[in-house]
């Protein structure tokens, strides 16, 4: 019921008849400034929809298209909030959507695992002959790190890619894509902790995060 009230409203709202809600009524007024193209927030209240089931990916080509449909999409709408639409731009926001999904799936497998739920990509598990157990048991083994290093790796993979286009994004574009220092600065503590997932240094908030959000704001850089 909740996604079909939203993509009744996104239907009405670009019928110029918003329904009385709060949210709703802001979101209209955002697509009448920005000219906020229709078919991005439908591509988001389609792939919500094919998750509701709350099941684990079947590999990490199917994260990516989750992330890819939610994430990256709500960087094309931030783009076009910023008066930019370029390929480029669009390019790297498709690869630092793909990256924040990942991301977000690793950080969230601690809170999950504790209500018995995994949604990590099964592929990688059993290549490493990993189960949902030894997550929901908080396994710290060498198999299971494993695990969460092919998966940080993809997102630094992404994360990289997305940085090969900055010579040719426009520089308007830049605040949209400063979530990468949050991104780069979960993957380096991870990767300080030897990949354990549950390692309780993972959960404390970064002091120094503002700062490198500034010093990468002013250098124009993501």
């Amino acid at each position: 019921m909740r996604m079909q009230f939203w993509r009744k409203a996104v239907e009405d709202i670009y019928c110029d008849n918003p329904p009385h809600q709060p949210v709703a009524i802001e979101l209209w007024k955002a697509i009448k400034k920005h000219n906020l193209t229709k078919r991005w927030l439908l591509k988001i209240i389609d792939e919500r929809e094919k998750n509701l089931d709350d099941r684990a990916y079947r590999n990490i080509q199917e994260l990516e298209t989750y992330a890819d449909n939610t994430y990256s999409t709500l960087l094309y709408l931030t783009l076009e909030m910023l008066g930019v639409r370029d390929i480029h731009a669009d390019h790297a926001a498709s690869h630092i959507g793909k990256a924040q999904g990942i991301v977000t799936c690793l950080r969230a497998t601690p809170y999950h695992s504790k209500r018995r739920k995994v949604f990590l990509p099964m592929d990688i598990c059993m290549l490493h002959g990993v189960s949902q157990e030894d997550f929901i048991r908080a396994n710290q083994e060498r198999n299971v790190r494993d695990v969460i290093y092919d998966i940080a790796s993809q997102a630094h993979v992404h994360l990289e890619h997305a940085r090969s286009f900055s010579k040719n994004v426009p520089v308007k574009a830049f605040p949209a894509f400063l979530y990468t220092v949050a991104l780069e600065d979960y993957l380096y503590k991870i990767q300080k902790v030897d990949f354990n997932i549950f390692h309780p240094s993972l959960h404390k908030k970064s002091t120094l995060l503002p700062l490198y959000l500034y010093i990468r704001s002013w250098k124009k850089k993501y």
